[in-house]
Formats: structure tokens, sequence, C-alpha cells
């Protein structure tokens, strides 16, 4: 087995649903950070990337069924190379970076394009075909913007609820106060801000038209005026509201992975090494709660504790499920370690290209801030978790 490496990443600007980005074709959006990283490579020999494997959670609409080929035509690569879509919602392309690590790991592969991509705002109406011919009454059309669509009914009740009610019932199961919840919101936000402001996110995020930043940020959001918000899923006793709760985003993001031979390819040095992963599951409706074991297999498998690792970078889908997650580790809600640059809450959540942020993002922290180990986790529709650690080879903590 060779040791595999993140050599780069590249993300757009997450634009808010129905904003900057609405007018992009998710292809389009894929094509722009293909595009963009390898113009930081113009003497790389094209020929010489082995495939293309990108994160999508929609599939039903302008991805064109498999949008890492589509991408890759689009960007102008050579048409030898081939691409690969996988799915595994949320935490999409985060898998497609196992499944690059896994090629580059046993030799199949020495450089992979990595990424996702999702457009929330062209996610389109499905309509089902009809059971018998000539059909006499309507057609309902169905939205592929989010969660659970043409449900099989067989499908247990309980696991089908929606997102925003899973995660209320989430909060039932480990009490997580709204007054928590608020404040690590605020956080994401003041983080984020922050850390736009001092430029770290210059070397990560592409303008793509007249967009050049995640548009979502609220820098002024206090716990005390998040607490004012009205909750969404639940009118009575509920707890999540928008304020509290990632956003829904269009955006796309890649990461550049290789072999320790792919540094002569690029004619650059790597950001971090690949040290493990870790991909877990439980009953859909606490699909909250699986980072936490998802996690703790990355690190079983990369030899290390918590206490160990310099970064992590968690998906926020919902402040709740990170309370739980943080809590499950025994981290605190304001650990310096945890989102240090805003996370989803903030920054945004395009489904199938989080992973790609939340990967491209820890490699780019351990660098900044001289950490060796660092964790990238993801909670997933339908009850999964995915993680991964990654080490900053060069670090001198």
């Amino acid at each position: 087995m060779q040791q595999v490496y993140v050599y780069d990443a590249v993300r757009t600007p997450f634009a808010k649903m129905g904003g900057g980005l609405a007018k992009v074709r998710p292809d389009d959006l894929a094509a722009t950070v293909i595009t963009k990283l390898l113009e930081r490579y113009p003497n790389l020999d094209q020929t010489k990337i082995d495939d293309v494997v990108f994160g999508n959670a929609n599939g039903a609409g302008e991805e064109n069924r498999n949008v890492a080929r589509m991408a890759t035509l689009l960007a102008g690569l050579p048409a030898s190379i081939p691409g690969v879509t996988v799915n595994r919602l949320c935490g999409s392309s985060l898998d497609a970076a196992f499944h690059a690590s896994y090629s580059i790991g046993a030799g199949d592969n020495n450089l992979v394009i990595t990424g996702g991509t999702e457009s929330m705002s062209r996610a389109p109406y499905v309509v089902p075909k009809p059971e018998r011919a000539y059909p006499a009454g309507n057609s309902q059309m169905v939205s592929t913007t989010l969660g659970w669509r043409l449900v099989n009914p067989k499908m247990p009740a309980e696991y089908t609820v929606s997102l925003g009610e899973a995660t209320e019932q989430l909060v039932d199961k480990y009490d997580v106060s709204r007054e928590r919840m608020d404040e690590f919101a605020a956080l994401s936000h003041q983080r984020a801000h922050a850390a736009w402001e001092a430029g770290h996110y210059d070397n990560l995020v592409v303008a793509v038209d007249d967009v050049a930043r995640d548009e979502t940020i609220r820098p002024d959001s206090t716990p005390e005026t998040l607490s004012g918000l009205r909750t969404v899923f639940r009118k009575e006793d509920g707890t999540v509201t928008a304020g509290n709760a990632s956003p829904m985003n269009d955006g796309a993001g890649v990461v550049l992975m290789g072999s320790e031979a792919a540094a002569d390819t690029l004619g650059a040095d790597p950001l971090v090494r690949v040290v493990s992963r870790g991909a877990a599951a439980n009953e859909p409706q606490y699909f909250g709660e699986a980072p936490v074991p998802a996690a703790n297999l990355a690190l079983e498998r990369a030899g290390i504790t918590w206490d160990q690792v310099g970064a992590i970078e968690l998906n926020e889908a919902f402040a709740a499920q990170v309370l739980v997650n943080l809590d499950s580790w025994g981290i605190a809600l304001d650990d310096e370690r945890v989102n240090a640059w805003g996370g989803a809450i903030a920054l945004g959540h395009p489904l199938g290209a989080s992973g790609s942020r939340v990967l491209g993002t820890l490699a780019r922290r351990l660098k900044a801030e001289n950490r060796r180990w660092g964790v990238a986790a993801l909670c997933v529709g339908v009850g999964q978790g995915v993680a991964m650690v990654v080490e900053n080879e060069d670090a001198t903590e």
C-alpha cells in the first residue's frame, strides 16, 4: 500500500438557495472548480490525471446522472480521463475522497481529482410514471430539493420523518437546550466572518460570476438575536429554527489527491496525509448521532485519541447534532479546535459539496495552525456518518 496525500483544495462560495449562483447549473459549478484548480498547475500534463470522483446528493436533474464525467468534459479535460459519481447524501464528497484514497493506496491511481457539487436552487421536480396506461386522474410533482422523496410504503414510518423532526427527536433523546444550540450557531457565524476577514479563505474560495463570498454568514448573530426566532418543525415545544440549522445552498468544491510520487507530477508538496477513514450507521431518525461512531472508528484505525487531535471540521447540519457529537466526545461547545473558521450553519450546506469543504478546510487549517492531527466528519441523512483522519507531517507541535 502506498501513502495517500491531499495536495490542494478549491471551492466556490456557497450561495443561498435562490441567490447568486441560482442560475448556474450544478455541472457548470463542478466544471468551474476543476478548471480553477488546474489553473494552479499550468505545467501539469492533464493526461496524468487518473480519475475524477465527485459526490452529489441529488442526481435527478442537470447533473445528468454522472456529474463527475459531465464536469470533466465541460472543463475541457482530455476525454480519456474517466469520471464517477458517488452518493452518500450529505457525506458524498468526503466519500469521493474515500474512493480516491482507496485507489491511490492500492497503487491503481497516482493522481485523482475528487469533489462534490450541488444546486439546491435548481433541484428539479419529478413526476412518477403511472402504474397503468391512460390514467384519468391528476399526477403530483415531487420536489427533489431535500429529504425523502417517492418513499417506499414498506419503509417504517419512524424512519421517514423530516430531517428537522428527526433533529427534534435527537434533542429529546439527549436533552439539548435551545440556549446551547443558539450559542453554538452564533459562534459559527462569528468565526466564519472572522476567518474571511483574516484572509483564511483567500486560497480556498474562488469567485463565480459576481459571487465572491459565502452568502449566508450573519456576523451580527448573537445568542440573544437567535433566541427570538420561531421554531420551524414543532410549534409548541420545538427548538430547531432557521438560525440554528444550516441553510440550503448552491456550490461546489474539489480536493486534489495523490500518491507521494504525485508531488513530482504536480511540482508541489502535499498538504496532509490521509491516515484513516470511518463510516457508521444507526436508525435513520437519529442520523445526527452517526458521526460519533464514524469518527471514533477512524481514530481507532489511526491509533490516536481525541486528546491528540489539533483540528476538527464537523459539518453543522444542525446545532443540536453538533452538540450531541461534541458531548459524546467530551469536547466543549466553544473548543477552538472545532470549526475555527466557521461551519455550515454560517457558511452553508450544499449537500454533495460539503465533504470537500470540510476536508479542504481541515487541510489548510492544519498547515496554518501548525497542528499535526485533524478529523473531518459529517452526519448523513437516513442514519449514517463519515469521518477521515489526516496528518500534517510538517507540524512541529
